[in-house]
């Protein structure tokens, strides 16, 4: 705690289990307060067509600053702050899968960081979204729906069977969106967030992630 407070968070986040009144009350004594399920969900793929997205293995050493800021502009329009490049070069120094961008007119429209397979986050077989997002405002269904596409590819590519992502229920265009994909959930997770704020849990927020 002391150290969220010297970085000068602006918010902090958990994820931990809604049928435990243990676990839910030990982090409320911190500041940590409910905001709502995060369903953790998972989908078998089918055969998918072709799907235009760059990644960021693929982006020259000289365009890599580029990229991180355009990942960074779009992750500032959700939540003032908001920055997964860390996240971002760990998946790529470490092998840990890839991180797939989706190019617009005005810079990314969408970028999505995942883990693929056994000794990841994802474990055997799975592709897992640690987080993704698309540029919010008009159209951004469509490019929500462009960057899952993407994932998609991008796992069947990598030959695994199974994409998984987490959706707080507060999105609610993203997490019907899953839905409608054929997502389904296996484990229900709470997020608790301190200060006692939405931060990117809202409606207008296509944003894939579950804190963990």
């Amino acid at each position: 705690m002391n150290l969220f407070d010297r970085w000068g968070s602006r918010q902090a986040g958990l994820f931990t289990f809604p049928e435990s009144p243990r676990h839910v009350g030990l982090y409320q004594k911190f500041g940590f307060w409910p905001q709502g399920l995060t369903p953790l969900l998972e989908k078998t793929l089918n055969p998918a067509g072709e799907t235009t997205y760059s990644t960021f293995s693929e982006v020259r050493e000289s365009g890599r600053d580029t990229a991180l800021a355009g990942c960074r502009d779009l992750a500032e329009s959700i939540f003032a702050g908001l920055d997964l490049g860390s996240e971002i070069l760990a998946t790529d120094a470490h092998g840990l899968g890839e991180t797939v961008f989706l190019d617009g007119q005005d810079g990314i429209d969408g970028f999505a960081v995942c883990h693929c397979g056994g000794g990841t986050e994802a474990g055997s077989g799975a592709c897992y979204i640690k987080f993704g997002a698309a540029r919010p405002g008009d159209g951004a269904s469509k490019r929500f729906e462009r960057l899952l596409d993407a994932c998609e590819s991008l796992a069947a590519d990598r030959g695994l069977d199974r994409l998984v992502a987490g959706c707080n229920t507060a999105r609610h265009g993203a997490y019907r969106t899953l839905l409608g994909r054929g997502f389904r959930a296996f484990l229900n997770g709470l997020a608790m967030l301190r200060p006692n704020e939405p931060g990117y849990n809202r409606p207008e927020a296509w944003v894939i992630d579950d804190l963990r």
